[in-house]
């Protein structure tokens, strides 16, 4: 069994999808799929199900899956391993933006520092293009950034973080599950903004409304916003990532709103083309945070 089958098959489910598992692994799309194929005949079943340009696990493939990782983990492990000595610097300088350096760096980093015991780790909190200039000018060797492409960049996605609605659990709306932004339109809301180009859509749907919420605290910190939303002080879109610990521990509920639904943040890991590959490819490859996105994001209020 070819590992590089194995290597297809998870990012395929990682990712959802053959063309982006394709990009990430620098292949051609009927390349991934010609793998996926001969997996699947050694195997003698099929992995997932093909909807459109989206494809999802068959009964069969959900039973493989955490054999693939765990051989594709074993198999990373030894190959870092192998090929450790020499090549981690003795300091990596990381840029993110606002969320990864509160939800996502605090995780992240135990995970890398007991990978690499001897690494000193500096965080800088910018935004995405300030990071950008600095790992360019070689001042980061990593960064966090929104989606960004740059030819002397290698920039990989890092996670996809949907935007919903947020209220605290004991508000009337939770318990509704999906609702139209019509029925929200005399809530209190609070509106968290970053700058991204996903909130503008969000600004877009509001004007097309006869009667566009009422926004009575405007931020442009998210835990701000989340907190006020704790303190009842109204309801707010937020990113997933930020809210994820609220809504496992039920002091947070998710809703749907059908005028907003696919709106997302991208997080992207970039660096200089050709430097820094093998951590790159940890962290890229260990998204401890992924699994519990996804099912958040099947909540429903």
């Amino acid at each position: 069994m070819n590992i590089e089958n194995i290597e297809a098959f998870v990012y395929v489910y990682h990712y959802g999808s053959f063309n982006k598992a394709a990009e990430i692994l620098f292949l051609s799309q009927p390349s991934v799929t010609a793998r996926i194929q001969t997996l699947e005949r050694e195997l003698d079943c099929r992995l997932f199900d093909r909807l459109g340009k989206q494809v999802q696990l068959t009964e069969k493939g959900r039973q493989f899956l955490p054999y693939a990782q765990q051989l594709l983990q074993i198999y990373q492990k030894g190959k870092q391993h192998i090929q450790k000595q020499g090549t981690i610097p003795n300091e990596l300088r990381i840029g993110c933006t606002v969320s990864v350096s509160n939800y996502i760096i605090p995780e992240l980093l135990p995970k890398l520092k007991a990978e690499y015991p001897g690494l000193q780790i500096k965080v800088t909190t910018a935004g995405t293009d300030d990071i950008a200039a600095k790992v360019l000018n070689r001042e980061l060797d990593i960064g966090f950034v929104r989606g960004i492409s740059h030819p002397y960049l290698r920039s990989v996605k890092y996670y996809e973080d949907p935007i919903r609605l947020y209220t605290s659990t004991d508000h009337p709306l939770a318990r509704m599950g999906e609702v139209s932004l019509d029925r929200i339109a005399d809530e209190p809301f609070v509106f968290f903004e970053c700058g991204a180009l996903d909130w503008l859509r969000i600004h877009r749907v509001f004007q097309t409304l006869n009667k566009p919420p009422v926004i009575h605290i405007h931020t442009d910190n998210a835990e701000t916003a989340k907190q006020l939303v704790l303190n009842k002080a109204g309801i707010c879109f937020l990113p997933g990532v930020c809210a994820r610990k609220e809504v496992r521990e039920g002091l947070l509920s998710p809703i749907d709103v059908a005028e907003v639904t696919g709106v997302a943040l991208q997080t992207n890991v970039i660096s200089l083309n050709g430097e820094h590959s093998e951590i790159v490819q940890y962290i890229i490859s260990n998204r401890f945070f992924q699994d519990e996105m996804r099912e958040i994001s099947a909540i429903k209020g």
